[in-house]
């Protein structure tokens, strides 16, 4: 048994590409970690590029030889997040940062989030753009300006570049959950939890067929007006324009921050320090520091987001809603026609 292993604080599950992102970053932040990986492969990519050992034969074989950790990120592949978190959590795991989107349908996340909360721990999901130093400076001019008036996004994927990407069918059938997810959750973050939500799909595509054009509107708790906009089979590109009494707020691309000012039809960059954001994957680090506190402050607990892909993602995906008996309260104030 590995002695080093067990009193391990963190284990980061997984050594592919993500994974090798959360290892700059804990090694950044001096956070002691064990890296814990499945193939040969992967983990020789990850103490190349990391220059830290990686245990492998997956999570399985070390449980075997170990205690569980208190903490735990999990950045393994999507096919793989929702039994790495259930094996994690039987094993006594408490708390854990799961990579978005936590499963590929919203009948795997209800599943998992009963399962979490039936054995009482605490998993939250890595939204990173969430973290990003222009998301950061864009919530400080909302606070400044009183709050959102109106907001709109864009989650145009590039369908020609997706259709070729090594991902099993079940992923790219399910494209808006495990990766449109990213600037949906940002656009709301920011702009308020819809209250009301008016849902169209048109087109399909032969690795996509539910829909490939995405359209849509509502108003926000706050009173706030929203819109979106999506075709993937047209050019665009992820965005998200925020509204408020004095400025037009632009990420677009996301890193990035663009004001318009009141009575000017000038578009400018907003300075920002992202330092952190060019030296690692936007955001990671934030939301790594932010997971390593006793109580995230912005992290969405996996609670919030099953609601909000039973509310959103799946009204906007086109799939209709799946209530649960939690979900009954939000019945009469969103819906989706």
């Amino acid at each position: 048994m590995s002695n080093h292993l067990k009193r391990a604080p963190l284990w980061l599950i997984g050594a592919g590409p993500m994974a090798v992102s959360y290892g700059h970053v804990l090694r950044h932040l001096k956070m002691p970690f064990e890296v814990i990986g499945r193939g040969a492969t992967s983990a020789a990519s990850f103490r190349k590029a990391v220059q830290v050992p990686v245990h492998e034969g997956g999570i399985e074989t070390q449980l075997a030889q170990s205690a569980a950790p208190e903490t735990a990120i999990v950045a393994v592949s999507l096919m793989q997040l929702s039994q790495t978190t259930k094996t994690l959590i039987e094993a006594g795991t408490s708390k854990i940062l799961l990579e978005k989107p936590a499963a590929l349908t919203l009948a795997a996340i209800a599943e998992l989030t009963e399962f979490a909360a039936a054995r009482g721990s605490e998993i939250y999901i890595a939204y990173n753009r969430r973290f990003n130093a222009s998301t950061s400076a864009a919530r400080q001019l909302i606070e400044e300006d009183g709050g959102v008036r109106s907001f709109h996004f864009e989650f145009t994927e590039w369908s020609h570049k997706i259709e070729t990407l090594p991902h099993p069918p079940e992923v790219l059938e399910n494209w808006l959950f495990a990766n449109s997810s990213h600037v949906i959750d940002l656009a709301f973050h920011l702009g308020g939890q819809p209250e009301k939500l008016s849902c169209h799909q048109a087109g399909g595509l032969s690795w996509h067929p539910s829909a490939s054009a995405f359209s849509g509107s509502g108003v926000t708790e706050q009173g706030a007006l929203f819109s979106y906009q999506a075709d993937w089979e047209a050019p665009g590109r992820w965005g998200v324009e925020i509204l408020t009494a004095n400025r037009r707020l632009i990420l677009r691309p996301l890193e990035q921050l663009w004001i318009q000012e009141k009575g000017s039809i000038a578009i400018h960059r907003q300075e920002i320090d992202d330092s952190l954001d060019t030296d690692f994957k936007p955001g990671l680090c934030a939301e790594v520091q932010d997971f390593l506190r006793p109580q995230p402050n912005r992290l969405p607990s996996l609670q919030e987001h099953h609601q909000f892909a039973a509310n959103i993602l799946q009204p906007i995906a086109g799939l209709g809603t799946v209530e649960s008996p939690q979900q009954q309260a939000r019945k009469e104030k969103t819906t989706c026609f």
